[in-house]
């Protein structure tokens, strides 16, 4: 397998920042304008947040960087600094940002991995890797916090309902089929059969109307077989540090929106776990958002999830909610790219 160079620095560019900023942009001033509830007064609401919540939530996200910085380091046999593990992840989570959640920024992570030094074959299997338990999370995840926030789980709104009635309940068992679907499969396919899997794909790509991505699926099979060559044998001691960093990241990414809400309105803890429980169901939706680091369907979703918490603090919220997850890591991503290059490229690594 030979990575595409010129593809690859098409989305890890700088100047992409610039469209997703602009989309969110875009929906918050439209909710601006068109929510009467939403002033100047309303924007004043930021100063009202207990600033202790505000910073246990930027602790809490910090914590989750922290996890994925240890997570990389825990897949890789630690064959990745501390320092070069921060530069991975925060140029995966820049090409996250700027592609389209339903992409993703695999490619780029393979790239970035192989480019510090990391075999191919190692690269995909440990992209691969990531992918799958952190479908898992949400795989598993999901039907437990169905069970522990019974009947809350869904907001009563009727907003999403698109032409045939679907609900959001709908769209969020359609995507949760998807993923769920997709994660079984690339386990499947790297921990049981990989040839099996080749095989089935190829025969799929020969039907007359797909013939032309043959090529491409061939060359897909080939990398799961040396994914799966990289993963087979590894023990429970690889994998537990791995899982639980897995729930750990995930954990911490969901509890700073829980210690947003806390910083504007007291919470009872069945508040708390709904509010948890919420983000794991908008998450899944929302991964298969054609926007960019699904800016503008995340900031609409917010509204519809968490207003009921809020009692007039929705907006100031999401902004601060974006502020801490989403737009640091774009600013990051244009910030150490170039230093990147320069490490990677030009050989003068820097720890």
């Amino acid at each position: 397998m030979k990575l595409d160079n010129k593809q690859i620095f098409a989305t890890l560019n700088p100047n992409k920042v610039w469209f997703p900023i602009l989309i969110g942009l875009g929906i918050v001033f439209l909710m601006f304008y068109l929510d009467p509830n939403i002033n100047a007064q309303t924007l004043k609401g930021v100063f009202d947040g207990s600033i202790w919540w505000i910073l246990l939530a930027i602790v809490v996200i910090l914590f989750r960087d922290l996890g994925y910085i240890y997570r990389i380091r825990a897949v890789t046999d630690q064959q990745l600094t501390w320092g070069r593990a921060l530069y991975v992840i925060i140029l995966w989570e820049f090409a996250s940002a700027v592609t389209p959640s339903v992409v993703g920024g695999s490619a780029v992570a393979i790239f970035i991995l192989n480019k510090e030094g990391i075999k191919l074959g190692k690269a995909i299997a440990y992209v691969m890797v990531t992918a799958i338990l952190d479908n898992l999370f949400f795989v598993i995840g999901a039907p437990i916090i169905l069970y522990f926030a019974q009947g809350h789980i869904f907001p009563a709104s009727r907003m999403m309902e698109m032409r045939l009635g679907r609900s959001l309940e709908v769209l969020f068992w359609v995507s949760y089929g998807l993923y769920a679907s997709y994660s079984l499969v690339m386990a499947l396919a790297l921990f049981y059969k990989p040839r099996v899997f080749k095989w089935v794909l190829l025969k799929i790509y020969s039907i007359r109307w797909l013939k032309k991505w043959k090529h491409s699926a061939n060359e897909y099979g080939n990398q799961i077989i040396e994914a799966s060559k990289e993963l087979i044998g590894k023990n429970y001691k690889y994998w537990l540090p791995i899982v639980g960093a897995t729930i750990f990241i995930w954990s911490s990414r969901y509890l700073m929106l829980n210690a947003l809400i806390g910083a504007y309105e007291s919470l009872s803890i069945s508040e708390h776990v709904v509010i948890f429980a919420r983000q794991v169901i908008m998450w899944i939706v929302m991964m298969i958002s054609p926007t960019p680091g699904s800016s503008g369907t995340a900031e609409f979703f917010f509204g519809q999830f968490f207003a009921e918490f809020l009692n007039g603090y929705t907006f100031v919220t999401s902004i601060l909610w974006r502020m801490l997850s989403y737009y640091p890591y774009l600013i990051l991503g244009a910030i150490f790219l170039p230093r990147w290059i320069k490490q990677v490229f030009f050989k003068k690594k820097e720890e």
